[in-house]
């Protein structure tokens, strides 16, 4: 009995346990199909508005920059060069790199003796040949005084035949005579045609000394070169590099011993696309002429210069494209030849263009310009010029409307924004103050030490020295050099 009542409250709990396991399943089943069969609750929606920079296209003339890069060159550079070989007996102080000459100064000379003892025998043989031309004129003058007595025999010697002719018809004379007056004025007319033939051997013999005269005065000036070009000069008013010799140095003839360029006389050259050099075809009556802006950073410092464009290369150069320019500069303080520089090239001026940030145009040169109701909608532009981050686009459709100044990936066509625009143009500050500061004493002399202690040229520590020394000083120029004194 025992056995058979623990056996049915066994069987009791687990009917109990199956029962509340089911009631639980369909408890949550339950739960779950109402959940499914509710309606959603819907929320009212509202549009997304974008806040975006617009800026407004304003038409205007603007003279657009090609800017690319170029080297400064020497208009005039010279290698200076021994004509004669030798050894450099003395050299200037002056050549060395960087050595300053002026025109006709003597640089190097070279051992002479060679030169000087080939002139001297030179010499010599001039005073031979001189020697030989007088004893020539001097056979010329006795071979026409003999010519001239002989041409008297044959005249004493016709007038003799005359006579003889002359008894001989009165029958005077006999024939035997007359026979030997022709004879004689036979032989003096063989006299003259000798005398003659001495006369024309003479001035030839005459001629030929003229000549190895002149031939040995030829020599004699070549050898004066010679002799001269044992001294090498500066050939104008310039700067010495690439110096590569010294006293005592044997030296061959033709060989380069440095190269003397005007650094007053500078050029850049620098090359621009095909595609750049037919716009400036195009809006230039001639290349020739454009103006050019060179600049060079030099420890956070600019050095300008302005010229203008004077000649293009005749050919694009093996492995080359597009076309070089040569650029004349004006006045190039602090630039020396080798300089990398950037080149801006003066276009000529397009009208009815807008200037825009390049980030408000698409690969697609479209613009999302805020149409009514503060939506966006694309517009095609036409875009003329890139100049840096800044783009300039024909303006005349586009005319004092707002453009999107940064296009991002959430804004297209239909989008709603409220533009955000410029800041106002007025300020507190004049143009005189927002260009140019004011600097009290102590500041003024810590700019003034470490621009006097840098590395940059005399000339462009001068110009920058001079212009800390003024009452209002360009802002740009301070904060340059405050960032690389590093406060």
């Amino acid at each position: 009995m025992r056995f058979l009542r623990r056996s049915l409250i066994g069987l009791f709990l687990l009917v109990v346990t199956l029962a509340l396991g089911l009631w639980a399943i369909e408890t949550v089943r339950g739960a779950v199909v109402a959940r499914m069969n509710e309606e959603p609750r819907s929320f009212p929606r509202r549009e997304r508005v974008f806040a975006v920079n617009v800026t407004t296209v304003t038409p205007e003339t603007i003279a657009p920059e090609l800017v690319t890069y170029g080297e400064v060159r020497s208009a005039t550079t010279l290698d200076l060069r021994v004509p004669v070989g030798g050894t450099v007996l003395w050299t200037d102080p002056a050549l060395t790199e960087g050595g300053t000459v002026t025109a006709g100064q003597p640089l190097l000379r070279l051992d002479t003796a060679t030169a000087q003892a080939a002139r001297d025998r030179i010499a010599a043989d001039v005073q031979d040949a001189e020697g030989e031309v007088r004893d020539a004129e001097r056979g010329v003058e006795l071979s026409a005084d003999e010519l001239a007595q002989a041409e008297g025999q044959v005249e004493l010697r016709q007038g003799a035949l005359t006579r003889a002719t002359d008894l001989a018809a009165r029958g005077v004379g006999t024939q035997s005579v007359v026979e030997e007056a022709q004879l004689a004025l036979s032989n003096a007319q063989s006299a003259v045609l000798t005398r003659r033939q001495d006369q024309a051997q003479a001035k030839a013999r005459l001629d030929q000394a003229r000549t190895a005269l002149a031939r040995v005065r030829i020599d004699l000036a070549e050898a004066d070169r010679t002799l001269a070009d044992t001294t090498v000069t500066a050939v104008f008013d310039g700067v010495l590099t690439n110096v590569l010799t010294a006293q005592g140095a044997r030296l061959n003839a033709n060989e380069a011993i440095a190269t003397l360029i005007d650094p007053a006389r500078l050029e850049v050259a620098f090359r621009v696309s095909t595609a750049q050099y037919a716009r400036l075809l195009q809006g230039a009556a001639a290349i020739t002429g454009l103006p050019v802006t060179v600049n060079i950073d030099v420890e956070g410092l600019d050095l300008t210069a302005r010229g203008r464009v004077t000649r293009v290369a005749g050919a694009v150069g093996e492995g080359q494209t597009g076309r070089q320019l040569f650029a004349a500069l004006d006045d190039a303080p602090g630039l020396r030849p080798g300089d990398f520089v950037t080149v801006r090239v003066q276009e000529s001026s397009l009208d009815d263009v807008a200037r825009l940030p390049a980030t408000a145009v698409a690969a697609d040169d479209t613009v999302l310009v805020v149409a009514t109701g503060d939506r966006l909608e694309s517009r095609p532009v036409t875009v003329m010029r890139r100049q840096g981050d800044d783009v300039l686009i024909a303006a005349a459709d586009l005319a004092g409307q707002s453009v999107v100044s940064a296009r991002t990936p959430l804004l297209g066509a239909g989008i709603g924004v409220r533009p955000i625009g410029p800041p106002d143009a007025t300020s507190t500050d004049t143009p005189d103050t927002a260009e140019n500061v004011a600097l009290d004493d102590a500041r003024r002399a810590r700019l003034k030490a470490f621009v006097t202690d840098s590395g940059m040229p005399d000339d462009a520590k001068a110009r920058i020295l001079a212009q800390l020394d003024a009452d209002q000083v360009p802002a740009a120029t301070v904060a340059r050099i405050e960032s690389r004194m590093g406060g």
